[in-house]
């Protein structure tokens, strides 16, 4: 998979090689959006070698789709989605897993070509569902403008011994 958009962004499909790069903006996209709801004690702590040995047993594993969006020779973001995880997912929804990006790309454009790049391969009458942090609002607007809503199941994750609530948002299949 090969898209060119609008503002010279490449999106293509992840290989293993791209794990250092997708860790750095994992990492990085962590500690600027998330500063103001999670521990700085567990931001510090996020290191891109460990998250690039996962991204790598990701992408080696097959599982789902993950592409990236480059411009000028740089990873700018990423994407990454495929079966869902929760425990009351119906056959065949997908989950978002992850949409990150390098802070100086924020504002560009990018993520809404990341989504929209991942909704073109979704078939319409698949329902799909992502977790955001009950805090990110500018998250919330985001996937709210592609057609996701809450669907009232939330979920406490635990970062660094602080309580954090995840929303679930849904994006309804066409019927």
């Amino acid at each position: 998979m090969m898209v060119e958009t609008d503002n010279d962004v490449v999106i293509r499909s992840a290989t293993t090689d791209d794990a250092p790069t997708i860790a750095h903006v994992h990492v990085t996209s962590w500690r600027g959006a998330y500063s103001h709801v999670l521990p700085a004690s567990y931001l510090d702590a996020l290191d891109v070698g460990e998250r690039t040995e996962r991204w790598e047993r990701i992408l080696s594993a097959g599982r789902g789709s993950t592409i990236v969006a480059e411009a000028d020779g740089r990873t700018l973001g990423f994407a990454s989605y495929g079966p869902s995880r929760d425990e009351d997912a119906e056959d065949g929804c997908l989950e978002l897993y992850a949409i990150y990006l390098d802070p100086e790309a924020w504002g560009r454009g990018v993520a809404r070509d990341l989504m929209r790049t991942v909704l073109a391969d979704v078939p319409p009458t698949v329902r799909m569902t992502l977790w955001v942090l009950n805090e990110n609002d500018r998250a919330h607007h985001f996937y709210r403008r592609h057609g996701f809503q809450p669907d009232g199941i939330e979920r406490i994750e635990d970062y660094d011994d602080v309580p954090v609530t995840e929303v679930r948002f849904s994006r309804a299949p066409e019927r």
